[in-house]
């Protein structure tokens, strides 16, 4: 007998709708798996036949051919165990075909019947609503991940006999749907706060600008200048997340496996910090079956690389097309997947090996060679791609004994959203403005109709280009960081000290 059973599989970020046939016929006892399965899918057989039995079912002695279409696309995994098991009754004449049609299934089982928790299962219970399905059953482990997606019945169940009693119509089992609103709708900031902050008043103006429009930031300045713990509140700033963000990060990180099994939605906006020994796969994404890197897992996020100049240059490199297209693609042979990278990055380094070169209070011993070689791998192209260079001094000790309050996160914050306010109306007009809600992101027609300049401008404009040797996309950059310090100010046009705030955040990278 034949039967066909819906489960899912998760391609890059997004779920592909996947049939199961499962056939058994007269002849020699055979298991055969066939539609590109990996090691761990050709395993299933012996985890499905023991549980199959160890649940109290009859496990057909005879010849078992599993098919997994479409048969192009490689399978990996052990999610498929429970709709091949349940495949495998239903064939045997347990479990009514119908009823199976109106569900997709997914789950790893273990030797005693019981069902594990999967990843990527947020990516899938989306692809089973999308193709129109009644329900999912899935694995307990991921109930709340999954009961995150409206308008489709989330069935968890915690082993094989539960899931068959339920398709047999023997055992209710409620739908689970979580309740994500409060998460959405508070601020997680782990206690961190820009109040925490001495000083360093051009640096918290700065990334409050990068906050506003979504600009990349580089910083230099000498050890225990207060980089890093910059660096780690820009996410206090930046807005809530919205429905539709938190469920394009939250899929990527339960596809990494890196998913808090107590959040089933993000609720905050990722800060990711790999080291400086990364590799270019770690980063970007890759291996064999493309995975998601750190530049996609800081998705709606900040990604900081901390001591940059450490980082090895083909690493750094690999960074121009997330930075540019806020997307990577990862080719193989047999396959082309794109990952989101739609990240704020904060990257930040020293003067020189040793730190303190232009410091007045301590010497630098650094030879020119030295420092030729530490600052080469910041490549000029790259260096193109970061909106606001910034350098910070370290903080005089009359700054350090300050305790004066100072303005909190959340005050910062409000001025963000205004900011990011106007350019969601501002774009709003355009068919594809999902993808443009940032001053960042503008393409040409949009820097054209939104960053006009009077003629002051375009004199200050002129002279900047000559004397620092900026770029066409300096240039434009320039004309982005000034139309989001105008929209902080609620100015309707770009005034000349707009511009001339936004020119100062270019000098560095040109040295």
């Amino acid at each position: 007998m034949l039967a066909k059973v819906h489960s899912c599989i998760v391609i890059g970020v997004e779920g592909l709708a996947l049939e199961i046939e499962v056939d058994i016929a007269s002849g020699l006892p055979m298991f055969a798996t066939v539609g590109l399965p990996d090691g761990a899918v050709k395993e299933s057989k012996d985890r499905v036949k023991a549980a199959i039995k160890n649940c109290g079912y009859d496990f057909p002695n005879k010849r078992i051919t599993v098919n997994l279409a479409p048969a192009n696309v490689k399978k990996e995994g052990a999610g498929y165990d429970l709709p091949i098991a349940l495949g495998i009754l239903s064939a045997g004449g347990l479990i009514p075909a119908a009823v199976l049609k109106e569900y997709s299934i997914i789950g790893e089982l273990s030797l005693d019947g019981k069902i594990r928790g999967v990843r990527g299962v947020l990516a899938m219970v989306l692809d089973a609503r999308r193709h129109k399905m009644k329900g999912v059953i899935l694995p307990a482990a991921n109930a709340m991940e999954g009961g995150v997606v409206q308008s489709i019945d989330v069935i968890p169940v915690e082993n094989l006999y539960d899931a068959v009693e339920f398709l047999l119509e023997r055992k209710m089992l409620s739908p689970f749907t979580t309740d994500y609103s409060p998460a959405l709708s508070s601020i997680y900031t782990n206690g961190e706060d820009f109040a925490d902050v001495k000083g360093q008043q051009h640096a918290k103006r700065a990334l409050e600008i990068a906050a506003s429009g979504n600009h990349n930031v580089l910083l230099k300045g000498p050890p225990g200048a207060g980089k890093t713990m910059l660096a780690r509140r820009l996410t206090t700033i930046l807005p809530q997340f919205t429905f539709d963000e938190a469920v394009e990060t939250t899929k990527i990180h339960s596809i990494a496996g890196i998913l808090p099994p107590d959040q089933p939605l993000l609720a905050q906006r990722p800060f990711r910090a790999p080291h400086h020994t990364i590799s270019d796969a770690g980063l970007i994404g890759g291996g064999s079956y493309p995975k998601p890197g750190e530049v996609s897992l800081a998705t709606h996020g900040v990604l900081f690389l901390d001591e940059v100049t450490e980082f090895k240059k083909r690493v750094l490199e690999m960074l121009r097309q997330p930075l540019e297209d806020r997307s990577v693609t990862i080719a193989r042979a047999n396959m082309s997947l794109s990952f989101p990278s739609d990240f704020l990055l904060i990257a930040a380094y020293n003067p020189c090996p040793c730190g303190y070169y232009g410091d007045r209070s301590n010497r630098c011993n650094c030879t020119p060679v030295q420092m030729q070689n530490y600052t080469a791998r910041l490549s000029g192209p790259l260096l193109d791609r970061i909106d606001i260079h910034l350098e910070i001094a370290a903080l005089p000790y009359d700054e350090m004994q300050k305790t004066s309050s100072l303005e909190s996160s959340e005050d910062i914050r409000r001025r963000v959203d205004g900011a990011r306010q106007i350019q969601k109306n501002r774009f709003s007009v355009w068919h594809n403005a999902s993808t443009s809600l940032t001053n960042s992101s503008m393409n040409p027609q949009m820097v054209e109709k939104y960053c006009s300049i009077d003629n002051d401008g375009k004199r200050l404009l002129e002279k900047s280009v000559e004397r620092l040797g900026l770029s066409a996309r300096a240039y434009h950059r320039i004309l982005k960081i000034g139309r989001t310090i105008a929209d902080l100010d609620g100015a309707d046009s770009i005034q000349r000290h707009h511009l001339a705030e936004a020119v100062q955040y270019r000098r560095i990278g040109t040295v």
